[in-house]
C-alpha cells in the first residue's frame, strides 16, 4: 500500500517538475531557437519587423490540432502582415508517438501548405518554459519596450470541431486589441485538446 501511494506520489511531482508553472499573462517570455521543417532554425529574434508572435504549440496525430489546421493557416495570413506571425512549435516525443516526428513533421505541413513554420522542440526543453500542456496551446506574445509579454494563453475559439460554429473567437480578439493599443479583453482562456506527450525521466 505505501508503495502503491508513494507511486502515485512520485507521479504527480514528476509531472509537476516538467510542467511547471509556466508563463502567467504579462510575463516576459525569452526566445528560442529550434529547427524548422525545412532544416533551419528559427528565433523570434529573426522576425526584426514583428509587433509580437502567436506561438502555437500543435502537432501532427492530435485531431484537435488537425481540426485547428486550416484556421491557423487563415490566422497566419491575417495578421503575419500586421505584425503577428504564427510560430508553430511540435512537444511532443516522436518516441511515444511516431505520428509526430520530424520527418512526419515535413510531410504534414507540405500536404497543408503550411505558411508559418513549424519547429520541432528536440529534447522537450522550450514547452515547459511556457507551460503548454495541450496541443494546441497558444501563447500571444507582444513586443513591448522591455521585451516581449505574455498577452494572451489558452485556446483559438470555442469550437474546435466547427469553424463555422465558432461565437467566440479568443485569440483572434486578443491579437485585434493589441493591434489597437488595448490589451485583450479575455487574456486567459483553456487550452482543449490533446495532452502533450512526455518522455519519462
Amino acid at each position: 500500500m505505501k508503495k502503491t501511494t508513494l507511486s502515485i506520489l512520485f507521479s504527480f511531482l514528476a509531472i509537476a517538475f516538467v510542467f511547471g508553472q509556466g508563463y502567467k499573462i504579462g510575463d516576459k517570455a525569452t526566445d528560442f531557437k529550434l529547427k524548422n521543417i525545412d532544416g533551419k532554425f528559427v528565433s523570434m529574434s529573426d522576425y526584426a519587423d514583428a509587433k509580437g508572435f502567436i506561438v502555437i504549440f500543435t502537432c501532427n496525430h492530435c485531431p484537435f490540432s488537425v481540426a485547428y489546421e486550416d484556421r491557423i493557416i487563415d490566422i497566419d495570413l491575417k495578421y503575419k502582415e500586421l505584425g503577428y506571425p504564427v510560430i508553430a512549435i511540435n512537444p511532443n516525443d516522436p518516441a511515444l508517438v511516431p505520428a509526430d516526428s520530424f520527418e512526419e513533421m515535413k510531410k504534414r505541413a507540405a500536404e497543408k501548405e503550411f505558411t508559418f513554420p513549424y519547429l520541432f522542440d528536440e529534447g522537450q526543453k522550450v514547452f515547459p518554459v511556457y507551460g503548454a500542456t495541450r496541443t494546441p496551446h497558444i501563447y500571444l506574445l507582444n513586443k513591448e519596450k522591455d521585451g516581449l509579454k505574455v498577452a494572451y494563453i489558452g485556446a483559438i475559439d470555442n469550437n474546435h470541431q466547427d469553424a463555422a460554429a465558432v461565437t467566440e473567437k479568443y485569440l483572434e480578439n486578443a491579437v485585434n486589441a493589441l493591434i489597437k493599443g488595448d490589451k485583450p479583453a479575455v487574456d486567459f482562456t483553456k487550452a482543449v485538446g490533446c495532452t502533450i506527450k512526455v518522455a519519462s525521466k
